[in-house]
């Protein structure tokens, strides 16, 4: 494909998962201006790389935060960046559990919910900060909160053992995680989760779908000293194409337009910070917490490179550690390209300096095991801990493994259940990541059993690749909170989304 979408009357877009929610409006906007609009969802840090590369592949970038395309625009090539819609990142925390943790009727800062975390009363689940933007809004908000101030973070305020050792504590209490702000929505409610951050537009709609099912709904909770508000910027990516230009401002001129604007209100995005229309305020419940008159005071993200340090001491240092059973499908269909690629893919993220690239490097007391399978357990090699040295020794055993006989995705799986058994996984973010070209025709009921005597909260991730059945897989994903990825066009690619979820 050459620069942006294919021809002049299409539009590709690089989106935050949360606009998935304004895909009728979309439509609609498509069908008005006969442009066709193609979507392509991804995370923040993604598109911040892709943006680093000049984003050949697209003509608009539409990320939940304007610093993603600061960070991201090193070629300046984004123009004509407009605001579409401002939503504030909250928690939303069950109804009842708020109300007995009195934060129901006071203003709550984020050491009131570091206490109700650190005194076992609440835990929640949470983006990767290193993936999506709101894990990593949630996340620099805590840190202004805990520093006691709200904007002029210094990379030498990180090194501070005592806001470190804050930060553990309040991550601690992430039961799960996620690289997708819209996906962890689903979880939550698919789950029975105690709470969640995430976008108030996204908690609206949470509510909205608990509430359909006689379900007890989310009070919003808005920490008053660690607030951010994402302003879902849309900006055109210059690849010198004039009808392109034209085409994204016709767009942009459509969603900006005050009936449009109303329409995207009333999916509960804000337009402006504190005034609503009058036919949208019934979706803005204060029932639920959602206060759209109080004065929201935003903390102020720091400049480009201290952001970047503060991603990489989450990702290494202050997260919960990663618990991660890798089940590596090593058959006879897998022989050639396709071990190539599954090598190529490990080692993408046991090398540190590899992993390094996508904000993707262990943590520090993490645990990484890999079992490799066919139709039968051939092998299973645990990193003797989390130093770069063990992780690179443990891709070196991946790289000199060779390819056996058929293929079983169950017994494997129910082997990397095994294994998490015998650990505390309170004190890990836990995933069993399993890679398969293959179909098992049999063996369901062993991962049955297993999950039933074994499955904690143990959530089965799939990489698809070759003739894998994404069928079976998703029955994994249904069954254990997980998700099924597409590795068929890129497996390293896929592998590095499905690590952004534990």
């Amino acid at each position: 494909m050459g620069a942006g979408g294919k021809d002049g009357n299409t539009l590709r877009i690089l989106s935050g998962s949360e606009n998935q929610e304004l895909e009728e409006i979309i439509n609609a906007c498509a069908k008005e201006t006969g442009i066709s609009i193609e979507m392509d969802y991804k995370g923040s840090v993604d598109i911040m790389e892709e943006l680093k590369g000049g984003a050949p592949d697209y003509d608009g970038v539409w990320p939940a935060s304007s610093m993603w395309i600061s960070m991201g625009d090193e070629q300046h090539l984004v123009k004509h960046a407009e605001s579409v819609y401002m939503t504030p990142v909250v928690f939303g925390i069950r109804e009842s559990l708020a109300m007995e943790l009195g934060f129901t009727d006071t203003d709550v800062s984020v050491r009131d919910i570091l206490t109700s975390i650190e005194k076992k009363e609440m835990s929640f689940c949470m983006t990767s900060a290193t993936q999506s933007n709101s894990g990593a809004s949630a996340y620099m908000g805590f840190l202004y909160a805990l520093m006691g101030k709200q904007e002029g973070m210094t990379a030498e305020d990180l090194d501070d053992p005592a806001l470190q050792e804050n930060i553990k504590e309040l991550l601690d209490g992430v039961e799960r995680s996620s690289g997708s702000s819209d996906w962890l929505k689903e979880l939550f409610l698919n789950g029975n989760y105690d709470a969640m951050v995430n976008y108030e537009c996204l908690i609206i709609d949470a509510n909205q779908q608990l509430e359909e099912e006689g379900k007890e709904p989310l009070y919003v909770v808005y920490p008053y000293d660690g607030l951010s508000i994402a302003d879902s910027p849309l900006g055109y990516v210059e690849h010198k194409d004039e009808k392109k230009e034209e085409a994204f401002l016709k767009v942009q001129e459509y969603l900006l337009s005050d009936e449009v604007q109303k329409e995207i209100e009333a999916t509960g995005r804000r337009i402006r910070v504190n005034q609503i229309e009058e036919e949208n305020k019934g979706v803005f419940r204060k029932d639920w917490g959602i206060d759209t008159e109080k004065i929201l005071s935003p903390i102020q993200m720091p400049d480009g490179e201290v952001l970047l340090k503060a991603l990489n001491v989450y990702q290494t240092t202050l997260r919960k550690p990663s618990f991660t059973v890798y089940c590596l499908d090593f058959s006879g269909s897998m022989s050639g390209e396709g071990e190539e690629q599954l090598k190529e893919a490990m080692s993408q993220i046991l090398i540190q300096e590899n992993a390094a690239k996508n904000l993707l490097q262990a943590s520090e007391g993490e645990v990484n095991t890999v079992i490799f399978f066919d139709d039968t357990i051939l092998g299973v090699e645990t990193a003797r801990d989390d130093s770069d040295e063990a992780l690179a020794e443990l891709n070196k055993k991946v790289e000199d493994f060779s390819i056996g006989g058929g293929t079983d995705i169950y017994i494997a799986a129910a082997k990397a259940l095994e294994i998490a058994s015998q650990y505390d996984l309170e004190n890990y973010t836990p995933a069993v990541i399993l890679m398969t070209d293959g179909q098992s025709t049999e063996n369901f009921q062993v991962f049955q059993d297993a999950w039933d005597v074994f499955g904690e909260d143990v959530p089965v991730f799939s990489i698809t690749f070759g003739d894998a059945d994404p069928t079976q897989l998703e029955e994994l994903a249904q069954l254990t909170g997980g998700r099924v990825f597409d590795g068929t066009e890129d497996l390293t690619e896929a592998f590095r989304s499905v690590k952004g979820y534990n």
